[in-house]
């Protein structure tokens, strides 16, 4: 017998902004909502984009008004959204708390409050992390602590895994490997778009430093001072975005490189189909599902090869190269030959060969195993929490678990999570009988006229 659950996502990252975490967390939720599961998604708000929204299948989305710090995720607290994290969590029966991204303050504040309510909680790790610069020493020792108490992780890559396994000290048996999925469904090649006097070079990513901007800042300028016939198609928006202008404005390359801004999900299909080659000059990428995205609409993809990337497609659909600007460059050139010559595979039967690889209902499949090997364990008291966050050695964190319980127990009481209706109704009849008898009585009157003994009187009858 199939379980059903009710699961609520939770990231800073989500539509309408884009990238890979939130087509993952789209794709995964619908899938999950056709199979029979409850789904709600969590995230900040996005300009006016405040309070319940609904997107396709009926999928509920939260955006919450909390302010965002940087990179578009939120200042994290721990304790001021613990009061709207809860209702939400109440109001829509949640059982099993998936949190996304190690980027995301939302997701681990969001993993932290369920557990404390008892909730089962999983995470999906997307991202990889260095060991040496100081940043990913405070990242990798945040992770460490948060996941310290988490009931199980997913990596969408086997290096992930590793990666994740070492850096937040998780233990490998709690670990799974699902990769991300591609609706082929949605990405189909369509070469009519092409443009035939100009190859197009097309980059879709967050213009945000691990995407490999800077990289891309110089690739651009000597790409088109080689290269007459090609032009740069960019879609998504970041806090790097500034850079790709400036090197435009400078090098006078306002009709060869178009800046597309934020797409919407169903947009980046027919930006696809206008490109030759995909671009991709990540410096760290666990999974990239814009190049499978990409392959499926039957481009030429040129990437990094960094991280979990390797894995993702085979080496006769990839042009692999280290993630410096000559290797770029000449990664692009060998890709722009081997189209004009005609060395290249069918985009049709490129696209026949993406989807036999990757599923979307496969991957669900899967993910449901997880939920169902988390929901048949016990449940944990404070004290093995607190237990489990120790072996992190962070003790000042064990401060922070125990007042976030501490204001949890007292929204407990303010707010309880289930009303007596029996109590209830006999505290308020008491309430009702200790007023007035004019008020008693008139009542008696409104119940009489209810069961359609007499009308009740408009005037108030005293005894």
């Amino acid at each position: 017998m199939k379980l059903q659950h009710k699961i609520c996502m939770i990231s800073d990252f989500f539509y309408p902004n884009m990238g890979g975490v939130e087509e993952h967390i789209f794709n995964l939720s619908q899938c999950l909502l056709e199979r029979g599961h409850k789904v709600v998604v969590l995230t900040h708000s996005y300009k006016d984009r405040i309070g319940i929204r609904y997107m396709t299948n009926g999928l509920k989305v939260y955006y919450i008004p909390v302010r965002v710090f940087y990179n578009q995720c939120i200042l994290p607290t721990m304790i001021c959204s613990i009061p709207l994290i809860r209702y939400i969590l109440i109001r829509e029966e949640i059982e099993i708390i998936h949190g996304h991204s190690a980027f995301s303050a939302l997701a681990h504040e969001g993993m932290l409050i369920g557990r404390l309510m008892g909730l089962k909680t999983v995470f999906t790790d997307h991202s990889l992390f260095g060991f040496a610069d100081a940043s990913a020493i405070l990242t990798n020792k945040f992770l460490e602590i948060s996941l310290a108490d988490c009931d199980h992780c997913i990596c969408v890559s086997h290096i992930g895994k590793e990666n994740t396994v070492l850096r937040a000290k998780v233990h490998k048996e709690k670990v799974s490997v699902i990769p991300n999925a591609v609706d082929a469904m949605l990405f189909t090649p369509n070469i009519n778009k092409r443009s035939k006097e100009f190859i197009t070079i097309v980059v879709v990513s967050r213009l945000v430093y691990r995407k490999g901007v800077d990289l891309l800042a110089h690739i651009i300028p000597e790409i088109c001072s080689r290269h007459d016939n090609v032009n740069f198609l960019i879609g998504g928006d970041g806090p790097k975005r500034w850079l790709i202008e400036e090197i435009r404005e400078r090098n006078l390359l306002q009709h060869r490189v178009t800046l597309l801004g934020s797409l919407e999900h169903a947009q980046v299909k027919h930006v696809l189909n206008k490109g030759h080659i995909f671009l991709n000059t990540s410096l760290t990428e666990a999974y990239c599902m814009a190049i499978v995205e990409a392959a499926s609409c039957g481009l030429q993809v040129v990437s990094t090869k960094v991280g979990g990337i390797p894995e993702v497609l085979p080496p006769d659909l990839i042009y692999l190269v280290e993630p410096t600007v000559p290797d770029l460059i000449k990664g692009l050139e060998q890709a722009m030959s081997d189209y004009v010559k005609g060395n290249i595979s069918s985009p049709f039967e490129v696209h026949r060969r993406i989807s036999l690889f990757y599923n979307w209902f496969n991957i669900t499949k899967r993910t449901e195993i997880v939920y169902n090997l988390v929901s048949n364990e016990a449940k944990k008291n404070l004290g093995q929490q607190l237990i489990s966050y120790i072996q992190s050695s962070v003790l000042p964190y064990l401060l922070v678990v125990s007042l976030c319980y501490i204001i949890l127990k007292l929204l407990e009481y303010m707010v309880p999570r289930k009303v007596n209706y029996k109590i209830l109704f006999i505290f308020i009849l008491t309430i009702r009988l200790t007023h007035t008898r004019t008020i008693h009585f008139q009542y008696i009157d409104i119940v009489k006229d209810y069961k359609g003994n007499h009308i009740a009187s408009s005037k108030k009858k005293k005894w």
